[in-house]
């Protein structure tokens, strides 16, 4: 199977071109089981994802991150330690949701498990850092208090570059009707998720020129955000409307790729008051034509 590619077709049939033991990201944004759509209707959404950490975890390298979306419920007691290790329960906590339960609590948060197959052979702390809450004077007064000096966490530091953004994520913020990055209102809380949410995991677990599979694609953010940070990658999709979607926006970070390469590429070799001068003129030029 050729990679940086998107597949058409069933995830059961297709993740069997897949060779074991070579994927090192997996971004799998599946059926909930929640709503009444086609695509997400399953019998029992545990016994579902289960299967899928056994069919993924053969394609994982040691070491490597599955990322699996679903609600509160969707890893409940299912025995998945045979295949994977579950490192965090991530709570992805969406505020801005209807506040729609009468009777009870509403649910405003999604779970995104992280599991991988071992230890972790990457996490890349210094790429997905958030800014500290705790005020610098505030910190470093606890820093020097002598249960902290002497204790377990002793050597933790102050980082000027921010703080770990910990399991709940709630400065990522859901798509809305005014967001610009929707690409329809019919993908919409079911099928488009933000770019900064995919981005904080690719960056997190996979490096510059690593495989990342995506077995659900929907309308492709996750191979755009590979493209984009130089991952390499593959992604299934069973909706052929949808896999057009996908190609038209990878095509068009292409060439926004290609553009930005060839503006590089002819300044080379000038200063920047040269270069500056150069886009000066032909703009003077463009608006005089």
């Amino acid at each position: 199977m050729k990679i940086n590619e998107i597949y058409q077709g069933d995830f059961f049939n297709l993740i069997k071109e897949i060779d074991n033991s070579s994927i090192d990201l997996i971004v799998c944004d599946g059926p909930y089981g929640v709503t009444e759509k086609k695509w997400d209707k399953v019998k029992n959404i545990q016994e579902f994802n289960l299967e899928i950490i056994k069919i993924l975890s053969q394609k994982l390298q040691n070491g490597g991150a599955l990322y699996l979306f679903g609600k509160p419920d969707c890893i409940d007691f299912i025995d998945y330690k045979p295949y994977l290790t579950l490192n965090s329960k991530i709570v992805w906590y969406q505020p801005s949701r209807l506040a729609q339960g009468r009777n009870s609590y509403t649910n405003n948060y999604d779970i995104i498990a992280y599991f991988t197959k071992g230890k972790a052979k990457t996490f890349n702390l210094n790429e997905i850092r958030v800014p500290q809450l705790v005020e610098l004077t505030h910190r470093k007064r606890c820093e020097n208090v002598p249960s902290v000096v002497n204790g377990k966490f002793g050597k933790t530091k102050f980082n000027e570059r921010g703080k770990n953004p910990g399991d709940v994520w709630g400065d990522i913020k859901q798509l809305t009707y005014k967001s610009k990055e929707l690409l329809s209102r019919e993908y919409l809380h079911t099928i488009q998720k933000p770019k900064k949410l995919i981005e904080r995991i690719v960056k997190a677990s996979s490096n510059e020129g690593d495989l990342v599979l995506d077995p659900f694609c929907g309308t492709g953010t996750t191979l755009v955000v590979c493209q984009e940070l130089k991952r390499d990658y593959i992604g299934f999709e069973i909706n052929p409307e949808l896999v057009e979607v996908c190609k038209k926006r990878l095509s068009e970070i292409k060439l926004e790729q290609e553009g930005m390469l060839y503006s590089t590429s002819r300044h080379v070799g000038f200063t920047e008051k040269e270069i500056i001068s150069q886009n000066l003129g032909e703009i003077v030029y463009s608006k005089h034509k």
